[in-house]
C-alpha cells in the first residue's frame, strides 16, 4: 500500500454501524466472538511432521508437553501426490518435507498415545485428503474413539493446488467431486470436523498481493459452497464448518486490515450470494501461518523478529488459530529448539503483551479502517472480474488466477532485485555470519519406510483388500460418496498409493496447461 498520512477525510462516508458493527455481530469486521481472546485464546498450533511416523510422533508429544493446544500435520511429497514410499517417483523425497504415511499402520503409529478425542488435529493434505481423513477415522476406530468426537480440519482445498502449489493428481472436476464427498461425509458422520481449510496461504507464498490472496481464496471458496449446495447439502449447516487458512506477511498494518476485510467480505458473500441466515455460517473462521516466503537463509536470527511481528498482526487481526514458523526454515525443517522458540513467540504475545485483553484493539484507527476498505474494494473488483470469466473453477482452468499471481510475484522480485524493496540481511545490511545447524533427516529412513510398506502388503488378507479396492473403483465410476469405501479400503490395509492409483484409473491425471 502507498505510504501516506491518513486523516478522517480518508473515511468520508464511512459508517461505523454498517462497516464495523459490534464484535460478534454482522459483518464481523471486529471479530466473530463478542469477547474474542478475553473469553478464549486462539489455538496455538505447530505445523510439524518429518521422517517416519515414529519420528513425528515424538515431536508431537514434545509439542503437546510444551503447551501446544492443537496438532498440525505436514505430510511428505509422495503422500501428498499419492505415491507409496517404494514408488520410483518417491525416491529422495520420503520423509523430507513431512511425515511419510503409506498405510493404516503408519497412521496408527503417528498418533500413538495421543488422545484423539481430546486433541484437535489439522492435516495439510489436498489431492489425497479423502484418503488421509479415512486413515484418521480408521485409527480412531482402532483406538476405540467414537469418530463423532473427533475435532480438526483437513485442508482439502484442491483448487489452490492448480493455482499456486502443484500437488494435484486428477483433473479439476473429479478432484472437486472428491472434495465435496468429504464435505458430505463430514456433514453426516463427523460433526466436530472442518471438511475444508480454504487456503490463501499458498497463494500468498506464490507471490500474490494481500488483496489477491483474499479474492482468489474466496473465488475458490464460492466454488466449494455452490458445489456442496448442488450436492444437496444445507449451506446453513455446512457453512458453519468452513474454515480458511491465511498468510501473515510483512506489511504489518496491511495484514491486520486484510484479516478484518476478509471477515467482512465473506459475511456479505454468504448472505447476499448464497442466502445464508445462520449467523455461524456467516462467520469467517481462519488459521494463520507466518510467511515462509519472507524467511531468509542469511542472518536467520532476523527471522525471529519477522515471525513475531507477523504473528502479532494475525492476533490483532482476530485469528482463531496460529502457527509460527521456525527461524531456520529457510535452511530446512525446523529443529526442536526452533520449534520451541516459535511456540514461545505465541505464548509471549498471549501472556505478556496485553493485546488479548482488548477486542479488536486496532479498530477505529484511521489507517486501519482505510486499509480495510482498500483491501475489501480491491478484492471485490477481482471477484467481479472472475465472475465475468465464468467463476472460480473457470478462472483456474483458463489460467487467469495463475497468471495474476505470477505477475505480482515477478513485480515483487523486481523490487527486491532493484533495491526498491528492502530485505534486511539480503539486499541491505548484509554481514558474514557463522552457519547454524539445520534439521537432518536420517539417510536410512527411506530403506526402512520401503521395507515397512512392503511388509504391510505381504501380511494382509488379499481377498478382503482386493474387494475393498474394487468397491472404491465402483464408487468412483458412479455417484456414491467415496469416503466410506475408502475407509473400508484403508482398514483392509490398502495403501495410500494403491487407493490413489485406483482413482487414477477412473479419473486420469491432470497435465498442467501452459
Amino acid at each position: 500500500m502507498d505510504s501516506v498520512t491518513r486523516t478522517p477525510s480518508d473515511l468520508a462516508g464511512w459508517s461505523p454501524e454498517s462497516e464495523l458493527g459490534a464484535p460478534g455481530e454482522f459483518p464481523y469486521t471486529r471479530g466473530i466472538y463478542p469477547s474474542m481472546y478475553r473469553g478464549r485464546l486462539w489455538t496455538m498450533r505447530q505445523y510439524a511432521g518429518f521422517g517416519t511416523a515414529a519420528d513425528s510422533n515424538r515431536r508431537y508429544r514434545y509439542l503437546l508437553d510444551q503447551g501446544v493446544s492443537g496438532l498440525s500435520v505436514a505430510f511428505d511429497l509422495p503422500t501428498q501426490i499419492g505415491y507409496d514410499s517404494d514408488h520410483a517417483l518417491a525416491a529422495g523425497e520420503i520423509g523430507r518435507v513431512g511425515v511419510a504415511i503409506d498405510s493404516i499402520e503408519d497412521m496408527a503409529e503417528l498418533f500413538g498415545g495421543i488422545p484423539l478425542d481430546r486433541v484437535s488435529t489439522s492435516m495439510t493434505i489436498n489431492a489425497t485428503a479423502a484418503i488421509l481423513l479415512a486413515l484418521y477415522v480408521a485409527v480412531a476406530r482402532r483406538h476405540g474413539v467414537d469418530p463423532r468426537k473427533l475435532a480438526g480440519t483437513v485442508q482439502n482445498d484442491i483448487l489452490k493446488e492448480y493455482a499456486a502449489r502443484g500437488t494435484y493428481i486428477y483433473p479439476p472436476r473429479p478432484s472437486l467431486r472428491l472434495a465435496i464427498d468429504v464435505f458430505g461425509y463430514c456433514d453426516a458422520e463427523l460433526p466436530g470436523w472442518h471438511p475444508v481449510s480454504i487456503s490463501g496461504y499458498h497463494i500468498r507464498e506464490a507471490g500474490s498481493t494481500a488483496a489477491q490472496e483474499v479474492a482468489f481464496t474466496f473465488a475458490h471458496a464460492m466454488v466449494y459452497v455452490q458445489s456442496a449446495i448442488d450436492a444437496g447439502l444445507d449451506v446453513n449447516s455446512f457453512g458453519r464448518r468452513l474454515s480458511f487458512f491465511f498468510n501473515a506477511h510483512n506489511d504489518f498494518l496491511e495484514e491486520i486490515a486484510k484479516f478484518r476485510a476478509a471477515r467482512r467480505l465473506w459475511a456479505r458473500i454468504m448472505r447476499d450470494r448464497f442466502g445464508v441466515t445462520e449467523p455461524r455460517a456467516l462467520q469467517l473462521r481462519f488459521h494463520v501461518q507466518t510467511a515462509g516466503s519472507t524467511l531468509t537463509a542469511q542472518q536467520p536470527d532476523n527471522n525471529i523478529v519477522r515471525v513475531a511481528l507477523q504473528a502479532l498482526a494475525a492476533v490483532l487481526g482476530g485469528t482463531q488459530s496460529l502457527h509460527c514458523n521456525g527461524r531456520d526454515e529457510a535452511l530446512g525443517l525446523p529443529t526442536e529448539e526452533a520449534a520451541q522458540l516459535a511456540l514461545r513467540t505465541q505464548q509471549i504475545i498471549a501472556a505478556e503483551t496485553g493485546v488479548a485483553q482488548t477486542v479488536d484493539p486496532a479498530g477505529g484507527a484511521w489507517a486501519i479502517e482505510d486499509l480495510t476498505n482498500r483491501v475489501e474494494s480491491e478484492a471485490t473488483a477481482l471477484l467481479d472480474r472472475i465472475h465475468e470469466l465464468g467463476g472460480g473453477l473457470t478462472a483456474v482452468e483458463t489460467g487467469f488466477i495463475q497468471q495474476e499471481i505470477q505477475r505480482s510475484a515477478y513485480q515483487a522480485q523486481q523490487a527486491v532485485d532493484s533495491g526498491a524493496a528492502t530485505v534486511v540481511g539480503v539486499n541491505r545490511y548484509a554481514a558474514e555470519e557463522p552457519p547454524i545447524e539445520a534439521q537432518q533427516i536420517d539417510p536410512q529412513l527411506e530403506a526402512a519406510q520401503i521395507a515397512r510398506v512392503r511388509e504391510v502388503r505381504a501380511s494382509r488378507d488379499r481377498v478382503r483388500w482386493r474387494a475393498a479396492l474394487d468397491r472404491v473403483e465402483r464408487a468412483a465410476r458412479g455417484e456414491a460418496n467415496l469416503v466410506p469405501p475408502i475407509i473400508e479400503a484403508v482398514e483392509s490395509h490398502a495403501t495410500v498409493g494403491e487407493i490413489a492409483d485406483t482413482l487414477r484409473n477412473v479419473f486420469g491425471e491432470y497435465q498442467e496447461q501452459s
